[in-house]
This record gives structure tokens, sequence and C-alpha cells, in this order.
């Protein structure tokens, strides 16, 4: 089995492309991050997602991205609720963090070099994604080109890095019936962005809205 580095938030996208990973005869290797996030519940639910999964090992790196803030997820900033589809289409919204997908590829990159694996498996959406520029294509493929130039495995032609993104031109609702498919207990999975102390979702912040519409228009119910 070739292994394969897939970073797991413990939400939806990512516990399906994990999944994704699983089915296609990887050995998987989960990494999360305790980055700071208001959201600090979501690594439960990541380490929820791993076990039931079968990942080989789920890894948690800390990483302070709270001491930089500048985002509602890592600092005061009120997180935004009740927004429309169309507001949620309108800009970058608040809810972004500063360069963390490019920092999350590049734990990754590392952790695959040391494993000698050529797969990162990342559940970014190109659609119902809210905007944030560290999800489209052109950064996937720039990141993948860099990954190659970067590394010992690479320059030395040990391994050639590709990065997976299976869910990239999902709807939200194309998300929800693949994770069916694969058989994923989405009751595992947690996908809000301001959860109360008790750890239940809001209901209202982009990310509950944009879950609550994939299920909606996946004719399926989110338990």
């Amino acid at each position: 089995m070739e292994k394969a580095v897939c970073l797991l938030s413990g939400g939806l996208d990512s516990a399906t492309c994990l999944a994704l990973a699983r089915r296609e005869g990887y050995q998987c290797y989960a990494l999360s991050f305790d980055y700071g996030q208001r959201h600090k519940v979501e690594l439960d639910a990541a380490a929820r997602v791993a076990q039931a999964l079968g990942a080989t090992r789920h890894l948690v790196a800390k990483i302070g991205l709270d001491a930089f803030g500048g985002s509602a997820l890592t600092s005061g900033i009120e997180v935004p609720k009740g927004r429309s589809a169309g507001e949620m289409g309108e800009g970058i919204p608040v809810t972004y963090v500063p360069a963390r997908n490019t920092i999350f590829l590049s734990f990754a990159l590392a952790w695959a070099e040391v494993l000698a694996s050529s797969h990162i498996f990342i559940g970014v959406n190109a659609l119902d994604y809210s905007g944030y520029p560290d999800c489209r294509p052109e950064f996937i493929e720039a990141y993948e080109r860099m990954a190659n130039l970067a590394t010992k495995a690479g320059v030395e032609g040990r391994t050639k890095v590709r990065i997976h993104t299976p869910l990239l031109h999902l709807t939200k609702a194309g998300i929800v019936k693949l994770g069916r498919e694969l058989g994923l207990d989405f009751g595992l999975t947690f996908s809000c962005y301001d959860p109360a102390a008790d750890g239940r979702a809001c209901g209202q912040c982009d990310a509950c809205l944009l879950r609550r519409k994939g299920f909606d228009e996946a004719g399926i119910e989110d338990r």
C-alpha cells in the first residue's frame, strides 16, 4: 500500500477526502492542527474520524497562528452569522486565516518526505468554499510545482509529490453524496466556526450554513 498524508480538520470535506483515500487503497497518515482556532472542538471530531476510517496514524501538530490573529477564527473578531448565499459569495470573509493552507500543506509535505510518500490529500473545494484564495485550483497547482522543487526527495528524484484534491470541483451536495457512498458516518464530523461552550454547532456561521445547504440539496438528513 502506498502511503499518503491526509489533512484532516474533522469537518465534512476532510473526512470525505480521507474516506476516499482509504477506498483507493492508500495507507493514510492523518494530520490535524491545533493552531489556536476558536473551534478547537473540531480536533475531537478529527480523532473520531481518523479512528473510524482506519488511519495508520493521526498526528496533531500544535502551531500558534493565533499569535498573528487577523482572522475571526484566531482572534476576537466576530464570526459572521446568518449570511445569505449571495453574501457568502462576495469577497474573502473574515474567517479566512492568513496563509493557512500554505502552512498546512508545508507540514504535510515535510511529513510526506519523512514517510517517503508522494501523496498528499486535501479536501479543498472551489465551488461552495466561502471565497478562500487558498482553495483555488491555481493555488494547488502552484504549490505542487513548488513542492517538487523544495525537498531533498524531490530534487534527488526519489519522489514526485502529487497533491490530491478529489473534492475540488464538487458542490457541497456532491460532497455529501460522495460521503454517503463511501459509508462515512456524518455524525462523527463537525463543521462550525463558532461553537457554544458545550461544543454544539451554532447553526448560523458560514460553515454551518454551507453544510446545511449541502445536506438539503442532496436530500440527505444530517444526523
